[in-house]
């Protein structure tokens, strides 16, 4: 058993959006295809990943670094000692090998990126969705496949006003969502506390809106945003400054009494760990989310998970970004709180398989082998694509 080729695409995802602090105008993804000489249902396993929006694809360093090294290995140094099928903690090991501790930027997207793909290829080797072999190796043997899952949009771009940021909200409630989020940090506060109230005014009872300000302000607007925001009943404040600024994030704590979220453009367990340290988050209320596919992956969110839980944190407190199925069958196999949902945008690799519904804010996984991929047909066809 061993993996036979590796291969990158590099996939347009560009739209007219805009947040606080970039457009996506230019916007790219990686698209991996993990091949291995394993043959199931008459076919050959392929495993496949891709990363998520915001940090564009990866395939210089995927082709020219990580890829190479797995199949440079040994085929028999990258299999599990016990089982005899494909380890990702040794694949892991063996695309990291020669790479220097810290560093944890555009490399972390790569691995992360591959990583996916070959954990879809390992649980599709087993016959099972993903989320049941996590909870299998990683968990307490018993997954949940009803997992919460919020609409992300509001995004800021032209013509847009809050009758046009109203109707997107309603398109993500009339779907079955419950909790939606939208953009701030792109206008003036006065602005934002105007387009706050026009959808606050618009949920009914056991809605609920979040906001995201993607890193953009210094401290004393992050604050300024938080007296405002206090008026209100936000699901959270998400990402006020700069995502390695902890000690912003400390300070805000102290002025917002509210749930607050970050970890997205955290790529470590170690910055995940700094941020536990000295970011003055509350278990007790705020959010994590870190996400796997730009983190250096499974294997490495495994760690953040132990971290976590040596830190007094439950895996329940954790909703990563990105809206994509890895994430979702990580929530169902190992006990986060859900995962980020983008009904709309980043098509075709947002959303869910075929058929599946939100109802009452939440997703209930269906049962098909690795991650799930080959039930969106949409996002299959790519795949097939790459790997035909």
């Amino acid at each position: 058993m061993k993996i036979t080729e590796i291969r990158e695409v590099t996939k347009p995802i560009s739209s007219s959006i805009r947040n606080a602090y970039i457009d996506f105008s230019k916007m790219t993804l990686s698209l991996v295809a993990v091949v291995t000489d394993v043959v199931r249902d008459g076919k050959r396993v392929v495993g496949y990943g891709f990363n998520s929006n915001g940090r564009y694809g990866q395939g210089g360093l995927i082709r020219e670094r990580f890829a190479p090294r797995i199949l440079e290995a040994a085929p028999e140094s990258l299999l599990d000692d016990r089982q005899g099928t494909i380890d990702p903690h040794k694949v892991w090991a063996a695309m990291m090998t020669n790479e220097k501790p810290g560093g944890h930027g555009e490399r972390s997207v790569a691995v992360g990126t591959i990583d996916m793909a070959v954990w879809d290829a390992v649980a599709k080797i087993e016959g099972k969705p993903l989320f049941q072999l996590l909870a299998e190796r990683h968990g307490n043997g018993t997954p949940d496949p009803r997992v919460f899952v919020y609409a992300a949009g509001g995004y800021y771009y032209p013509g847009k006003d809050n009758d046009k940021l109203k109707a997107e909200m309603q398109s993500y409630l009339d779907r079955g969502y419950s909790v939606v989020k939208m953009k701030i940090g792109g206008a003036s506060l006065a602005e934002d506390c105007n387009r706050i109230e026009a959808v606050l005014g618009m949920l009914n009872n056991g809605e609920r809106l979040c906001v995201d300000a993607n890193g953009r302000f210094d401290l004393k607007t992050a604050v300024d945003y938080a007296k405002a925001l206090s008026q209100y009943d936000l699901f959270w404040y998400e990402e006020a400054g700069d995502p390695l600024d902890y000690e912003l994030q400390a300070e805000l704590a102290q002025h917002y009494a509210k749930p607050m979220a970050t970890g997205e453009n955290l790529f470590s367990m170690q910055d995940a760990r700094n941020l536990i340290r000295y970011g003055g988050m509350r278990p007790d209320r705020d959010w994590l989310q870190f996400d796997c596919a730009l983190s250096y992956g499974l294997v490495e969110y495994l760690r953040t998970l132990d971290m976590l839980r040596q830190h007094g944190w439950s895996a329940s407190r954790c909703i990563p970004h990105g809206g994509h199925q890895m994430s979702l069958n990580i929530a169902a196999g190992l006990g986060l709180g859900g995962n980020e949902s983008y009904p709309d945008l980043f098509q075709p690799f947002g959303g869910f398989p075929d058929g599946i519904k939100v109802v009452d804010g939440y997703v209930t996984m269906p049962d098909l082998p690795g991650i799930g991929f080959e039930g969106k047909s949409n996002l299959y066809a790519e795949m097939q694509a790459l790997s035909s």
